[in-house]
Formats: C-alpha cells, sequence, structure tokens
C-alpha cells in the first residue's frame, strides 16, 4: 500500500470515496517499512469535486506521466516504484473551497482530524518517522495538527508557499510537538501577490503580523528562497537543483518548478545526508520581498492546470 487517501470530515478521517473510517487500512498502511509522508493540498480543492478533487490531480499517483503542469506529489516524493523501504504516502484531503475565511476555519477543524490520525498511526508504528509537506492553506491544517500531538510525532514538515501568519506557525512550533519539528519555509517573490492578497483578506492574530511568505526566524525554522539566485546554487552544489523561475506571478511554483519535488524528495527521504544544520550553514536566507528583479515572464500561470 504506497498510497493511504484519507479525507478529513469534521475532525475525523474517513478513507476517501466512502464514509468509512481508517480501520484495518491503517493497520495495513502501518505495516510498511520506510518514511510516511502526509501531503496536504491548499485552497480551492475538495475531495469527490468532479473538477477539484486532489486525489485526482496533484495527489494522483498516476501510472503514466502526469499532465504537463500538473505533476504528482507522490510521483515527485518516490512513491510508486513498489521498491523496499519507499514507505507510505497519506494523501490527506480536505475541504477548501468556498470562502477563504470559510476554508481556513475548515483548516483548523481538518487540523484536529489529522491529528487524530497521526496518533493512531504512531500508536500502531511507534518508531516510524512521520514527515508532513503543504502547500498555500494547506500548512493552516499542519500547524493547527501540531497544538494536539505527543512530542515526537512529526520529524520533518516543508511548506510550500504556505498561506498562514507567522504568528500561527510560531505557535505551532512552540508546542511541545512543534519544538521537535524541523520547518522548511519555502517561499518564492511569485507568490507575493498572493501573500498581500492573504494579509488583507484574513485579519492578523496578532498586530503588525506578517504572512508567512515574507519569512521566518526560529531555532528549528529555515527559509528558502526559490528566486535567490545563491540559494539555487548552493542547492544545486547539494545535488538538489531546481530551475530559475518561468513566471513573475504564480501561487503554485514551489511544486511546479522542475526540481523542485525532487529537492524535497531529498529532504524527507535523506535527513542524514541533508542534515538540518548543514542546510542552514550553506542555503541563505535572505527577505523573499527585497526589491531586486525577478526572472520571468509578468504573466499568471494558468491555474485550470492545476485545480
Amino acid at each position: 500500500m504506497p498510497i493511504l487517501r484519507v479525507n478529513a470530515d469534521q475532525e475525523v478521517c474517513r478513507l476517501h470515496g466512502t464514509m468509512q473510517p481508517l480501520g484495518g487500512a491503517l493497520n495495513r498502511a502501518a505495516e510498511s517499512d520506510g518514511p510516511v509522508i502526509v501531503m496536504i493540498t491548499g485552497f480551492s480543492y475538495q475531495p469527490s469535486h468532479p473538477d477539484h478533487c486532489p486525489h485526482r490531480l496533484v495527489l494522483d499517483l498516476p501510472n503514466a506521466p502526469p499532465p504537463r503542469g500538473v505533476p504528482s506529489w507522490p510521483q515527485g516524493l518516490g512513491f510508486g516504484h513498489r521498491a523496499s523501504g519507499e514507505g507510505l504516502a497519506i494523501a490527506f484531503g480536505w475541504n477548501a473551497r468556498g470562502s477563504i475565511w470559510g476554508a481556513r476555519r475548515r483548516a483548523i477543524a481538518a487540523g484536529r482530524a489529522l491529528a487524530k490520525l497521526l496518533t493512531e498511526l504512531r500508536h500502531r508504528a511507534p518508531r516510524r518517522r512521520v514527515h508532513v509537506i503543504a502547500h498555500s492553506m494547506g500548512i493552516e491544517v499542519a500547524a493547527a495538527a501540531l497544538h494536539h500531538l505527543p512530542a515526537g510525532t512529526i520529524h520533518r514538515m516543508v511548506s510550500m508557499t504556505g498561506a498562514t501568519y507567522r504568528s500561527r506557525i510560531i505557535a505551532a512550533l512552540a508546542t511541545p510537538a512543534g519544538r521537535e519539528v524541523e520547518f522548511f519555509n519555502v517561499v518564492s517573490r511569485a507568490n507575493t501577490v498572493f501573500d498581500m492578497f492573504y494579509e488583507r483578506l484574513i485579519s492578523p492574530p496578532e498586530r503588525h503580523d506578517k504572512a508567512l511568505g515574507r519569512g521566518l526566524t526560529t531555532s528549528n525554522a529555515l527559509t528558502i528562497d526559490l528566486d535567490c539566485k545563491l540559494t539555487l546554487k548552493r542547492l544545486a552544489d547539494l545535488g538538489t537543483a531546481i530551475e530559475q523561475p518561468t513566471h513573475r506571478i504564480c501561487h503554485w511554483s514551489a511544486y511546479t518548478r522542475p526540481g523542485a519535488l525532487d529537492c524535497y524528495r531529498a529532504w524527507l527521504r535523506d535527513p542524514e545526508t541533508h542534515g538540518f544544520s548543514l542546510l542552514r550553514a550553506r542555503l541563505e536566507r535572505p527577505d523573499p520581498h527585497r526589491s531586486s528583479k525577478t526572472a520571468g515572464t509578468p504573466v499568471f500561470a494558468r491555474a485550470q492546470l492545476l485545480t
């Protein structure tokens, strides 16, 4: 079972396409070897929606190469090869359609559902290493889960241009579970417009709070700017090359850029080689919103390819 498809139903998880609890499926999933990687999509997705179901789009594990512009996260993260120690992909769906305010409220409930799922998995397989990778508002789900998990449940967390406020992540990383997480804050100037929209539409928890895309500094968080040429060079030197940006405005470039998912795969599957201290020492952490120009064409990437 390389992939377990689940959806948040209020504050519990059910198997995708059914109303059944996880039950035996989680038992079978826990028997596999290798890392557990939880994948969480962001705003606009909804399980079983005819056009926006994440399990048929970016969370799919296709037999053939995916359509151009719609990369398969499980495939990019190393699943589907039936190799020993491949691990378990958990495709986590939640209702992120409708208004951005409604989606954010549901993200908090989905976070509690995720926490229950990971707690059950921990009971069944306490030695399995668990990582989380999330895009956009999916990081709200992951952050909410940290408030309800015991220490050591999650090892690494990758936020791909996450849509939330810095204070929410700081609070989540201050929890018992959060203090043991190695947090990768992947940002891009191509997402700046969306960060600005988020700050104007969602009231900040604290005065003068800023979107996560503006950077984050904590003892266990590293901000990686995908538009910084020095950062890209150093990533390439580490064997995790990511191509230069081609769009000035794009909400999805953190996983559509060639090489991006390969890089995250290395971080999540080989944390010993790609140690957090090493990456922190090697990767530049500039202000992602500095005024220098970004390469690329001044057009929006086509959202319909990704939703």
